[in-house]
């Protein structure tokens, strides 16, 4: 506890750990952009300089604050500085800003706007380097890239994958993969949080939107869509709606106006994921075989775990994504003419990761050679496309996904947030449909933010062990431990992004504390409006076990591409 003066004001702080953020919670929003409060501070960019009583400057990111400091801000040489910081990273730096996929949404734009730079008065001697789109789900740009090593500590730190980082020194530095391979030759999982941490156009979503609308445009084409759950938590923000609202029926509603045919919700599929993994949990259990399983749903840790830990494939469970899953079933249902009418069916997935690109072209995601998911896109390129339509979303009236895949339970919708899996297994686990019950389950352990998070519940006599991790590097060091025997558990749920996929790589970026608390609760208060708690309560998904399922339900809801391998 202290006391400092800032621009003339008192200002009491606590247990902040750096002076930026004292100055933050006073209300004055200091430029930065290399600092995140979930990696290390690099200190790279200097745009958070402050001055105190004795003309001192220094990075207000990396001090520590101290009872008595004198701070000033915004005073006539920190304002110069932080202009000339701006103007000699503009003059190194692509300025095709009309054209950029960042553009109104780049940070060095906007601050460069914000501290009035109209001129550059410096010549770009930097060399141009090619542009690597080899990756299905990134593109990386290093004409645009600014060093400021975000992208390398969100890859090193949050992920533990360190598949970019610096390379040579002074004004010839860049960031780049290892021996400046591509990055598809890295061991780069997609999960594109790269992009989320980065404040230019220097990596960015690969974009299918054009298919898109191509496919909209063929009167041919029957157009298919499957939103996932964390989408409809990502979008009412961007619109002027509160952060964290539910919008699944603007969404559909838009997509109608935008001409798709059918919208259906991956709720749906997460149901049938459900009932897949959890017969395949117990039957597990009960012959003591490929035990913990792990969960399958996240595309970048499933690749995470075919390229660092090979001795662990077969205890990847052998169900496919709800993405996966939805898909096949979708283009089997179409393939009776009767529902074909004569059309092609084009799927479009739009889901709030990078991976699910990698995932829809990877060969065990396609049923009998065919491609299953035709397109993916992510919640940022939909808002791309409502805004390219022209619809006023937050004016829309909410629509009620098609049938006979538009519905799911309350288990399928939290699948959006860490743990939402493990949870949904375990309702589906528990013989009691009651409310206390599911509030029991939601209290066990499995909800919260933490990285790692163990618990244990009983089952029919025995305690079985689960561990939720949500980052890969903290799913690293769960996989550790497994691996040097000490930890047992049964069931190991991870997502690669730090939450959930209510913070994967697609979603829009610019997400603090407040967003991504407030698309948690969205979830779990779209799960307490749901008069269907558990996935084994589905009629839809009971009716389609008993049609078009019958007879094919490994063949279209699992793969062995794994085992094989």
């Amino acid at each position: 506890m202290g006391t400092m003066t800032i621009d003339g004001r008192k200002v009491e702080f606590t247990d902040e750990k750096n002076v930026l953020t004292v100055i933050r919670n006073a209300g004055i929003n200091i430029p930065t952009l290399c600092y995140h409060s979930e990696v290390s501070t690099f200190g790279a960019c200097r745009l958070c300089t402050v001055e105190d009583d004795r003309g001192k400057t220094f990075a207000s990111c990396s001090e520590q604050p101290r009872d008595g400091m004198v701070i000033y801000t915004n005073s006539g040489r920190i304002k110069k500085y932080r202009k000339l910081i701006v103007e000699l990273l503009l003059a190194a730096h692509c300025r095709d800003c009309t054209t950029c996929v960042k553009s109104g949404e780049c940070i060095l734009q906007e601050l460069a706007h914000r501290l009035g730079v109209r001129d550059i008065r410096f010549e770009n001697t930097r060399e141009q380097h090619e542009i690597d789109d080899s990756s299905p789900s990134i593109i990386r740009d290093p004409n645009k890239c600014i060093l400021c090593g975000d992208c390398v500590r969100a890859c090193e730190e949050l992920q533990g994958i360190g598949a970019l980082g610096f390379a040579f020194r002074g004004t010839e530095a860049m960031v780049m993969p290892a021996f400046n391979k591509k990055i598809a030759e890295t061991q780069c999982v997609n999960c594109g949080q790269c992009r989320v941490y980065c404040p230019t156009g220097a990596i960015s979503i690969r974009t299918h939107m054009d298919e898109v609308w191509d496919a909209l445009a063929d009167k041919n084409t029957r157009v298919v869509a499957q939103v996932a759950p964390a989408v409809r938590v990502a979008v009412g923000d961007h619109y002027g709606l509160a952060k964290g609202r539910s919008v699944m029926g603007k969404i559909v509603n838009a997509l109608h106006r935008m001409g798709f045919d059918e919208v259906y919700d991956t709720t749906f599929s997460a149901d049938l994921t459900i009932m897949e993994e959890t017969k395949e949990f117990l039957n597990r259990v009960e012959k003591g075989e490929n035990l913990p399983l792990l969960t399958s749903c996240c595309p970048a840790w499933v690749k995470f775990i075919t390229d660092q830990y090979k001795e662990y494939v077969p205890n990847i469970s052998t169900c496919r994504s709800p993405q996966g899953m939805m898909s096949a079933v979708i283009k089997e249902y179409f393939r009776d003419p009767e529902h074909a009418a004569g059309k092609k069916t084009v799927m479009v997935s739009i889901m709030p990761c990078t991976a699910k690109k990698a995932e829809a072209i990877r060969p065990n995601s396609f049923t009998d050679g065919e491609q299953d998911t035709d397109i993916v896109i992510t919640t940022t390129e939909l808002l791309r496309m409502i805004d390219n339509f022209g619809l006023d979303f937050a004016t829309l009236d909410p629509e009620a996904c098609d049938m006979p895949f538009g519905f799911g339970s309350g288990g399928g919708v939290i699948f959006g947030v860490t743990g939402g899996v493990t949870e949904a297994v375990l309702r589906r686990l528990s013989p009691d449909h009651s409310k206390e019950a599911m509030h029991e389950i939601a209290e066990c352990g499995v909800r919260g933010e933490d990285g790692i998070k163990e618990f244990t519940v009983p089952y029919k006599g025995m305690d079985i062990n689960v561990c939720v991790a949500s980052g890969l590097a903290n799913a690293r060091t769960v996989m550790e431990r497994v691996k040097n025997g000490e930890a047992n558990y049964h069931l190991i749920e991870v997502m690669a992004c730090r939450r959930g996929c209510i913070m994967g790589g697609g979603q829009p970026t610019r997400s603090g504390d407040r967003t991504k608390a407030a698309r948690a609760r969205g979830l779990y208060n779209a799960d307490n409006t749901m008069i269907i708690k558990k996935s084994d309560e589905n009629p839809l998904v009971l009716e389609l076990y008993e049609g078009l399922l019958k007879g094919k339900e490994h063949h279209l809801l699992h793969n062995e591409f794994y085992i094989k391998e």
